[in-house]
């Protein structure tokens, strides 16, 4: 295995808890999971098409970490994350269309195209990127939080980053703001074994990252992000704790990525015995046979679903093609300036 601190599942350990969520949880639960995978297996033909250009980093195998944390949190707080982001903007509300039209570059895409795969954004949905700079969502989500406790909005702000952006300096400054002011954050970090292409095992002497919290005194802990339900069960703790006005809260969600960094890493530093493992921990496969073992849905309304969303999916294509491209005038358009800026003459 990439890391021995890997959470290790055998399908079974959500079965016990099955009887404590409705059929709605579980039906949102298994349609996001569905909605990601299938949104990013388009995106993987349509750059194999050079429909989409450019960098694209796919979320495919870590889905469950999305569906746990929409249930958990509040569609008033605030999240930021890295650039592995298409599946937390759907998660969150972006339409499949919005963001399939930002990856074409098309002007109907959720930043009009000026984004693509690294930059999605949404104030109503209060999703905040989608940030290309390893770790630089970490400083900003402090910030919001800090802005979320100023205005006393009693909202929080969920900032996650990948295990790469562990070792970034901003970190640590976050952390020691966070926790002297008590700021409304929960930290995530989605930690899946390999940052770029290196495991975590080479690049930290710290393999539980979760630890790094409790340097700070933030109450941290590792959770398993390869089923939706203790991801949901591990975020309510946290925002439960965050929002009594307590400071911050790190989760370490252990989970796995079954494709490479980016669409161009062919993911030659792992072995097939270790992909192979993980793929019979594949939240989309765990969680619907959840779903039929329980009887919580049946399989034609299994069916039913994989077609609605399938449809979804070629609809957002369509959409994407037939959205123009942003005219030149639109460089101009969405910028900040200052008109009495004193160091530039005309």
């Amino acid at each position: 295995m990439a890391a021995k601190n890997r959470v290790e599942r055998t399908g079974t350990k959500s079965a016990g808890a099955t009887n404590q969520y409705s059929k709605a949880l579980w039906e949102q639960w298994y349609r996001t999971i569905l909605r990601i995978r299938r949104f990013e297996e388009k995106t993987l033909m349509m750059y194999s098409q050079q429909k989409i250009r450019g960098f694209l980093h796919v979320y495919i195998g870590q889905e469950a970490i999305a569906a746990g944390l929409i249930t958990a949190i509040r569609s008033e707080d605030a999240l930021i994350t890295g650039y592995r982001q298409h599946g937390i903007a759907l998660s969150r509300g972006l339409s499949a269309k919005a963001c399939m039209a930002e990856l074409f570059g098309k002007a109907d895409g959720c930043v009009k195209g000026k984004g693509g795969s690294m930059h999605f954004f949404s104030k109503e949905h209060r999703f905040f990127g989608g940030n290309g700079i390893v770790g630089a969502q970490i400083p900003i989500g402090t910030g919001i939080a800090f802005a979320e406790k100023y205005q006393q909005s009693g909202n929080l702000c969920v900032t996650m980053f990948g295990d790469g952006a562990a070792r970034q300096g901003a970190l640590y400054e976050s952390f020691n703001m966070a926790m002297t002011w008590k700021l409304p954050v929960i930290y995530i970090v989605e930690n899946n074994g390999y940052a770029m292409g290196t495991s975590v095992a080479r690049t930290s002497n710290v393999q539980e990252l979760h630890s790094i919290g409790k340097a700070f005194d933030m109450p941290s802990e590792a959770v398993d992000g390869m089923h939706p339900i203790p991801v949901h069960e591990a975020l309510l703790r946290a925002s439960e704790y965050v929002r009594s006005g307590k400071g911050p809260y790190f989760l370490e969600i252990r989970t796995y990525r079954y494709r490479g960094h980016s669409v161009s890493d062919p993911a030659n530093y792992r072995t097939k015995e270790e992909l192979a493992h993980y793929k019979t921990l594949d939240p989309l496969e765990v969680v619907e046979a959840d779903l039929l073992r329980n009887k919580l849905l049946n399989a034609a309304e299994v069916a039913a679903i994989q077609q609605e969303v399938q449809a979804e999916m070629e609809e957002a294509v369509t959409f994407a093609e037939a959205s123009p491209f942003p005219s030149a005038e639109a460089l101009f358009e969405d910028n900040y300036t200052q008109a009495d800026y004193p160091f530039i003459a005309e």
